[in-house]
């Protein structure tokens, strides 16, 4: 871009909005800093010039007003990168103050970062050197929606996919023109499209810091992979944009938002406001510390040098100071007004609800604030309900309209599966909704995201294949990751050759996807798992951006006739709406019929044993809800010998037999028009297995 030699003129500016705006005249620049006494803002050519081509010093009388420092820069065109210089005390124990007038920061509220200046391990062994920080970019907007806007689908019809934007299509094998970018996920939503999820749950693709790994980890090659290191909360990660140099971030994420609603798909953020990239008192000072550090961030009050960490990181954001509380929801309002995102899922969420003393508030001011965002009233919010230091809130995270991981449905499901006794009460209540966790406090089965595996731990192929991690290639001696992931290897640890494992680890892998999409709530699928996707026994693949951590396009061939599966299996539940029900299921009998919404049975066809500890039988039958939907008649025998259940047989039904996961493929699992007439009043059902029947 050509530019004038001369300097560009400025005036006072205003302090609103925060960032840089452009306007008729000119670039508004304006960032928050209470204690500073003096402000620089340093316009650069482009990501790589390696000096500014002005400097701006601004007036503490006519570029300061209350807490923030602004200035209007005329004429300035989008497409310039800045950054920031903050002058002022520096008293890391007494006040908590970071200042370093040395320290380039990047804007906190920049609609676009690039880091090619940027070098972590360098700043961190050879000091602070001129003008090395990540920079934001001035960006105009003038993208075209046509038309575009989020999709508000009912949350009792959601299906979500988690799955990694990088990940999803670096492999060689994924054929993509743009490996690893939103314009790669772009070319891969016909697969998305049938497969027939709803929504994907995107790990973090706020600009994060690839850099920030321990010093061992680094010395591998190894990089901060899944992106839980944000640094510019404003900002698409330009490591999955195409041309981040030039600028495009925003609209290559528009791009492929656009894109999946026209495919009929949401997307879900899953956003890191806990902690930021710069870690604790040794981290670095990128941003927050340099502005604001006894603002942003929790520290102890007696020794404000030290930083409290209930998020494992380093740090925690001082996430209900009132400032804090609205620079957050200011921008998830940004990404739901100008990105059209439909929802968020917040990890470590708990760690949102504490004070600055690091103490569970019982209202927290941000947790409500996000709730009642008029802008936010239709987004779908999702918790992660619980932090690093112990603050565990699955059915009792404050609010009513938030979602929340349920850790215990994972648990509940993988101890049943894997075939361990007397827990058949758990397993009933998970599959039905988790009223126990959420009835009481005026919350329904939407509340409950169910999941058997997610991105943190096994795979699913994993979970049946290895009872041990195998972290060591993450340069942690093993340390690091979950060791109690409630797996079965059945019967081998890791690969296996032998014929009868491998078919009784796919039978177990079928028996966790069908009861994820057999209960009521909101069912999330991790991506790959419907292919059977493996990391090897690693249970923690957040620094391994390669073939372990990358969605393998091979598998979908290979193990096609589990895909197959997978897309009948949520045929099946989109065709039942009794499987996506806003209310808790009652046992009552429905209108203008004998039988009760739901039934629970032992194998007799009488009550269950619930009381017995050694049960691993359970079936239930499911009533319809719409006219012509027809019932459910669903039986798992999880134990090592076949069981003979007798089957419900409800006034005027017939059963069909839908899905037996006993059975080689393709009998494994029917289209509704494949289905068999089962004329029997009992149905043998094999050793870990699970049958389903539909009633005409």
């Amino acid at each position: 871009m050509s530019r004038p030699f001369g300097p560009y003129k400025t005036r006072p500016g205003r302090r609103h909005p925060a960032g840089a705006t452009v306007e008729d005249d000119g670039v508004n620049f304006s960032v928050y800093s209470r204690h500073a006494s003096g402000a620089e803002l340093l316009l650069y050519e482009d990501a790589r010039s390696r000096e500014p081509f002005q400097l701006i010093v601004l007036d503490p009388e006519i570029n300061h007003t209350f807490f923030s420092w602004h200035v209007l820069v005329l004429d300035l065109p989008p497409g310039t990168n800045y950054t920031w210089r903050m002058d002022g005390p520096n008293d890391p124990r007494g006040h908590g103050w970071r200042f370093d007038p040395e320290v380039e920061l990047v804007d906190p509220w920049g609609r676009a970062v690039t880091t090619d200046s940027w070098d972590r391990w360098s700043r961190q062994r050879e000091g602070i050197k001129p003008h090395d920080s990540p920079r934001a970019v001035v960006l105009a907007d003038d993208y075209e929606w046509e038309g575009d806007a989020p999709l508000h689908l009912p949350g009792e019809q959601m299906i979500i996919y988690e799955m990694h934007v990088g990940g999803f299509t670096r492999h060689m094998s994924s054929g993509v023109r743009s490996p690893g970018t939103f314009a790669g996920v772009v070319e891969k939503i016909p697969y998305l499209e049938s497969l027939g999820i709803t929504h994907v749950e995107l790990m973090p693709v706020m600009a994060f810091d690839e850099q920030d790994v321990p010093e061992q980890v680094w010395d591998r090659g190894l990089t901060n992979y899944w992106g839980y290191s944000t640094h510019s909360f404003f900002s698409p990660h330009p490591g999955y944009c195409v041309k981040p140099g030039t600028g495009s971030h925003r609209t290559e994420f528009r791009d492929m938002v656009k894109a999946l609603h026209r495919a009929g798909i949401g997307v879900i953020l899953d956003v890191v406001f806990n902690h930021t990239a710069e870690g604790g008192g040794g981290g670095p000072v990128m941003n927050f510390k340099g502005f604001g550090n006894e603002t942003f961030y929790i520290i102890d009050q007696i020794d404000k040098s030290r930083y409290l960490d209930f998020t494992g990181c380093g740090n925690t954001v001082n996430a209900n100071h009132p400032l804090v509380a609205r620079f957050i929801i200011e921008c998830l309002e940004y990404w739901v007004r100008e990105m059209h995102v439909d929802g968020f899922r917040f990890d470590l969420a708990s760690a949102l609800a504490r004070d600055e003393d690091g103490q569970p508030l019982h209202n927290p001011p941000l947790l409500w604030g996000i709730e009642l965002s008029d802008v936010l009233a239709n987004t779908k919010i999702i918790a992660e309900a619980w932090d690093a230091a112990g603050l565990y809130q699955v059915g009792t995270f404050p609010g009513y309209r938030w979602m929340e991981w349920n850790g215990r449905y994972r648990d509940n499901l993988r101890s049943f599966i894997r075939g361990d006794p007397g827990n058949i009460g758990e397993v009933a209540s998970r599959i039905a909704g988790s009223s126990d966790l959420y009835q009481a406090n005026l919350r329904l089965p939407i509340n409950s995201v169910n999941f058997i595996t997610c991105h943190d731990g096994f795979t699913l192929e994993d979970l049946v294949s290895y009872e041990h991690k195998r972290n060591q290639a993450n340069g942690e001696n093993n340390q690091d990751g979950c060791n109690n992931n409630l797996s079965w290897n059945c019967g081998v640890e890791g690969e296996s050759d032998d014929p009868q494992i491998l078919a009784l680890r796919k039978r177990q892998a079928k028996n966790f996807l069908s009861l994820l999409f057999l209960s009521q709530g909101v069912p999330m699928l991790l991506a790959g798992d419907e292919v059977l996707r493996t990391q090897g026994g690693n249970n923690n693949v957040w620094c391994q951006n390669n073939e372990t951590g990358w969605f393998d396009w091979s598998l979908v061939e290979q193990n096609g006739d589990m895909l197959r599966f997978v897309r009948e299996l949520i045929s099946l539940r989109k065709r039942h709406p009794s499987l996506q029900r806003r209310r808790f299921l009652s046992g009552r009998p429905r209108k203008g019929s004998s039988l009760s919404d739901v039934s629970w049975q032992g194998i007799d066809g009488g009550p269950p044993e619930w009381d017995d500890p050694g049960c691993r039988t359970l079936a239930f039958t499911l009533a319809s809800t719409e006219a012509g939907e027809g019932d459910l008649q669903v039986l798992m025998n999880m134990s090592d010998e076949p069981r003979t259940f007798v089957l419900q047989m409800p006034e005027g039904c017939t059963w069909h037999l839908a899905l037996d996961t006993a059975r080689a493929e393709p009998q494994d699992i029917a289209t509704e028009d494949e289905q068999g007439i089962w004329p029997q009043d009992h149905f043998m059902v094999a050793a870990r297995s699970l049958v389903v029947l539909e009633g005409r």
